[in-house]
């Protein structure tokens, strides 16, 4: 029995890697452009109707969210409440919007027997609001799943690289 069979990954040529690769390169870098725009309808439809969005406190960053505290934990249904929010005056924390700009970087791709991608990547976001330059630093750990030739999150988990949130004190975007 080959490694990749007993850890569930499919075992990938590298004409097959590379070509996972730049399709999830580009996925990311096409979700992080909608992000920073804050066309955060069309950045829903990146997510298919299962899926979860999970962050977990700086504290426990390998936390289970089945029974550890997360800064965000939200199915497809709290997603969308979030996305309306975060799009009304009433978000006193982005409105007006932040001015974001999102780094994507260490890309790396694994395919799972049942054609799940497991997508880990680096990331640097900088958030400017009210004069005030904020840097978020972590990784991701993302489950994608193929919707016709579309890829969709089914996991979108971003993982913050700091002791704590300061200067900042929240998570009023989308990580």
């Amino acid at each position: 029995m080959r490694v990749e069979d007993m850890t569930g990954l499919r075992a990938l040529t590298a004409a097959e890697r590379t070509v996972l690769k730049d399709e999830a390169e580009e996925f990311l870098y096409d979700e992080a452009e909608l992000l920073d725009t804050w066309r955060l309808h069309e950045w829903l439809e990146l997510f298919s109707a299962d899926a979860r969005y999970l962050v977990p406190s700086t504290d426990l960053p390998e936390g289970d969210p089945t029974r550890d505290l997360f800064l965000v934990q939200d199915d497809r249904f709290l997603l969308e409440q979030r996305v309306n929010s975060l799009l009304t005056r009433a978000a006193h924390a982005e409105y007006p919007h932040s001015r974001t700009r999102r780094l994507i970087t260490n890309i790396r791709v694994s395919q799972e027997l049942d054609g799940r991608l497991n997508v880990h990547a680096n990331f640097g976001i900088f958030r400017v609001r009210n004069g005030t330059l904020d840097t978020y630093i972590g990784r991701y750990r993302h489950v994608l799943v193929r919707d016709g030739d579309d890829l969709r999150f089914v996991v979108r988990k971003a993982i913050l690289d700091l002791d704590a949130l300061r200067p900042q004190g929240k998570v009023s975007i989308i990580l």
